[in-house]
């Protein structure tokens, strides 16, 4: 039974869905292990909605600590098919200030540490990830933006880091280089394992401050950064609301049948364990009704 149809993960700022009635919690188990907290269950505009804390309530995961494949695989069984992320972003163009939003639709991976697939152990993927978001996902945050006032750019290009320190002068000006937007640590694995469980996916990436390439940036005070994403947090909880009152209700994008063509593996040759495990995620494609 799906239990949720769109899947709201809360990043820096935003632990909590405003607005959700009807709420409950939900621990959700994964063969990859346990997500970043319990699902909060309810009822958006209409729709019914899973929010996630990224970073568990009180903030308390690393970047690289976060159960990227529980998280994706959790909503998947809750029934998701659609997430909408929200997370903080440094920015790495003047014309990106600190309270602006930007939806990516481009990212660079400059992570090491980090699991970003479903398969291995004895059956092989590859997904195509050139557009590594949902279009139409990506153009209702842009029009959610618009209808409530916050500035946003609709594309750029996210470079993720590994953290947590944050970039040295020389990195922050080699992204600067490449013409990257914004850069952030936690969305391109979450883009990855969502295209692999054929769930549209799109980021809201809120600009809470310039990273150190800026020459005004030794001025910036926590305190500073502290009220921005804030002020943050509050915008990006009326986008969310306006873009789920405002998501099709049909999904017509490729998403949906990203693993379609992607195994590689012959069927006998996939371990019993392993296509038991991915069940959720690719059974339609190796047991076909």
């Amino acid at each position: 039974m799906q239990q949720a149809e769109i899947g709201i993960i809360g990043g820096s700022g935003l632990y909590s869905m405003p607005g959700l009635t009807g709420i409950h919690e939900e621990r959700v188990t994964t063969p990859f292990g346990d997500p970043s907290d319990v699902f909060v269950l309810g009822d958006l505009e209409g729709r019914r909605v899973a929010f996630l804390a990224r970073h568990g309530r009180g903030h308390r995961l690393l970047p690289s600590e976060l159960n990227f494949r529980a998280n994706i695989y959790a909503l998947k069984k809750l029934g998701v098919t659609r997430i909408l992320s929200v997370s903080a972003v440094g920015s790495l163009k003047e014309e990106h200030k600190p309270g602006d939003f930007l939806v990516p639709d481009q990212f660079i991976d400059r992570t090491c540490h980090r699991v970003s697939t479903f398969f291995g152990d004895g059956i092989v993927g590859h997904i195509a990830f050139g557009d590594p978001v949902c279009s139409t996902v990506a153009q209702v945050l842009v029009d959610a933006c618009a209808a409530e006032g916050v500035t946003a750019k609709p594309r750029g290009t996210y470079v993720c880091m590994e953290g947590p320190q944050f970039s040295t002068r020389a990195e922050s000006n080699l992204y600067r280089s490449w013409g990257a937007d914004v850069i952030g640590m936690t969305n391109l694995q979450e883009a990855k394992l969502a295209r692999e469980a054929e769930i549209c996916y799109a980021t809201a990436a809120m600009v809470t401050d310039y990273d150190c390439w800026h020459e005004g940036h030794d001025d910036v005070t926590v305190d500073q950064i502290v009220a921005v994403l804030h002020q943050n947090a509050e915008n990006a909880a009326r986008v969310i609301r306006s873009a789920v009152a405002t998501m099709p209700a049909e999904r017509t994008c490729p998403c949906a049948s990203a693993l379609q063509y992607a195994i590689l593996t012959s069927r006998d040759a996939i371990p019993a364990a392993v296509r038991e495990k991915l069940d959720l995620l690719i059974g339609k494609y190796l047991d076909p009704k």
